[in-house]
């Protein structure tokens, strides 16, 4: 019996970060899956050791191993490793604990708690950082930010040169921005005076793309 209550606690956990934390926040059918495998893995191989001779630092290794592990088929956001962090977590809490404790419970709880509310929307919602391309080529990196909070319209925290190709006049730079509040794009489409429109509305973006081409 605790056996089966520690394995259920853990599928319990888990199933609440894929499917109802990760998966209605990210869309990503593949990964949720891959979480939920790479958890019972790793249940499954700790609560082996624990049964073994081998030492808890074998444990602990082989988390450090697998969470150092790159997987190259497709690119993943930092925000989704975390979860992969967690998702091995929980299971090594699982498997090494043996048993449904209140500890094994209460960290299971903690660490599902707290990508749910660090992974919000409501955390840092218009923080953006984007990668652009602009039509001319910048030396000074000064004149860069100045052209890119021309464009966006908002100030720049950061803004950092990627790529300066004087052969083509473009230059290829990472921005870290807050998105202006919707009132102040609204202000900005429309002008300065008349009043604001639906279609104005409807065409206020929440999100911007990974990479733009701004033409200048």
């Amino acid at each position: 019996m605790d056996l089966l209550s520690i394995i259920a606690l853990d599928l319990v956990a888990i199933a609440v970060l894929a499917f109802a934390v990760y998966y209605p926040r990210h869309r990503r059918r593949d990964l949720a899956i891959a979480f939920v495998g790479v958890n019972v893995g790793v249940l499954a191989v700790s609560m082996v050791l624990a049964d073994t001779t081998v030492s808890a630092g074998l444990g602990l290794g082989l988390f450090g191993v697998l969470s150092i592990i790159r997987l190259r088929s497709r690119e993943i956001e930092q925000s989704e490793i975390a979860y992969y962090l967690a998702a091995l977590a929980l299971g090594l809490i699982a498997g090494l604990s043996g048993t449904a404790t209140w500890t094994a419970a209460g960290l299971s709880i903690l660490i599902v708690g707290v990508i749910a509310i660090v992974d919000s929307p409501a955390v840092l919602r218009r923080s953006r950082e984007q990668t652009l391309i602009l039509d001319r080529a910048y030396p000074d990196e000064e004149d860069a930010r100045t052209a890119v909070e021309e464009t966006l319209g908002t100030t720049v925290q950061r803004v950092t040169v990627r790529n300066l190709d004087l052969v083509s006049d473009t230059t290829t730079v990472n921005v870290r921005y807050t998105l202006p509040r919707r009132s102040a794009r609204r202000r900005t489409t429309r002008g300065p005076s008349g009043p604001a429109t639906a279609a104005d509305r409807d065409s206020a973006p929440d999100t911007v793309a990974h990479t733009w081409q701004v033409t200048r």
